[in-house]
């Protein structure tokens, strides 16, 4: 039977690499998003709100997809409104397709927010998991907008009859220009500042994420899984952990990086150096280099996220997870988390985002 995917938020990190590897395999693949153009040949784009349900039932019209992979969220002010955006964008999409009986699939992207909390109890003191993190490891006590797009995704299969898969990535490596969560491309523009200010690259985290064991995920592995959980029958109904298969410590890759920037590396110095501070004063500084330069895109809001990244790095135990249930199924992929990064900064120079 022919492979139709559904990609629900194709502009992004997630959905943009995989529908690159959905159109590598062969697939006929459509992108949703609200800007759904995303230079990826033979991907059929849909532009759609996900929260006007009437526009999307419409831009859904025409199209039967077989799998549909739910690669998006929005972020908002409080949890209780994660909760009901997020929700009721999923469950919009799925409704929308719930007359066509054509689903067979439905793959949701989540996090490790699973594991660690919402935004509001992020990592937090006296709530803190046991690591490596284990896809069998219970909800925690906590609402939580991941747990909100579950259930929807659960309760939409068990009235329209398709199988499903939960997928929870560390931190996604790749390229997306405008996304919220995205620290690869923030760190190659905090060392591009660097270099071009003569500023040193200052570690912004606590010790124990710079002294800890760490992993993240390379968006182009997390598209792997996902191809593989919606076409292994024996992995559905199943949540994965997802991430590139080895461990490093940023006091190492720290310095990796800066050497590949050839700038002055800073480790942990006894406190946390938030980079959402040290870049607060960048935005004319940004502007200056991409005019210089010639660069694609001058606004440094569309570029980095260093909230995001603070998040990330200022955790104060150290995060790893498990891949057990998905290696012994037969997922076997990996990828170098050096190479995720610098392969990440040259494909940013190819295509002018950095110098």
């Amino acid at each position: 039977m022919e492979k139709k995917a559904l990609i629900v938020g194709v502009s992004g990190i997630t959905g943009s690499n995989l529908a690159q590897e959905l159109v590598d395999q062969g697939w006929n693949v459509y992108g949703l998003a609200r800007n759904p153009s995303i230079g990826v040949e033979s991907v059929v784009p849909v532009a759609a709100n996900l929260l006007d349900e009437q526009g999307l039932g419409q831009a859904l019209e025409g199209i039967s997809p077989t799998h549909v992979f739910i690669t998006t969220w929005m972020r908002n002010e409080t949890e209780a409104e994660n909760i009901r955006v997020n929700g009721t964008m999923v469950r919009n999409v799925l409704n929308a397709l719930s007359g066509k009986q054509s689903v067979q699939h439905v793959a949701l992207v989540t996090g490790l927010k699973h594991y660690l909390g919402p935004f509001e109890a992020y990592a937090q003191a006296g709530n803190l998991p046991e690591t490596p993190l284990r896809e069998e490891q219970p909800r925690l006590a906590f609402d939580n907008f991941y747990y909100a797009q579950e259930d929807e995704v659960f309760a939409a299969a068990a009235r329209d009859g398709f199988t499903w898969s939960v997928h929870r990535p560390h931190t996604v490596i790749g390229k997306a220009v405008g996304n919220l969560m995205n620290l690869g491309t923030t760190l190659a523009v905090y060392a591009t500042l660097c270099k071009e200010t003569g500023r040193p690259f200052v570690w912004p985290g606590s010790e124990a994420q710079w002294t800890g064991l760490s992993d993240v995920t390379d968006a182009r592995i997390l598209a792997k899984q996902l191809v593989w959980a919606a076409t292994t029958p024996e992995a559905s109904n199943q949540a994965y952990n997802i991430v590139n298969g080895d461990v490093f410590r940023w006091s190492w890759l720290w310095k990796q990086i800066a050497d590949h920037f050839t700038i002055e590396a800073e480790g942990f110095n006894g406190s946390v150096r938030p980079l959402e501070a040290e870049m607060a004063a960048d935005r004319a500084t940004w502007e200056a280099i991409a005019q210089r330069y010639g660069l694609r895109e001058s606004n440094l809001d569309r570029l980095a996220s260093p909230w995001h990244t603070d998040l990330d790095l200022g955790r104060p135990i150290e995060v790893m997870t498990d891949m057990t249930r998905s290696r012994t199924l037969g997922f076997n992929a990996y990828q170098s988390t050096r190479a995720s990064f610098f392969d990440l900064f040259e494909a940013l120079r190819k295509d002018r985002i950095i110098p």
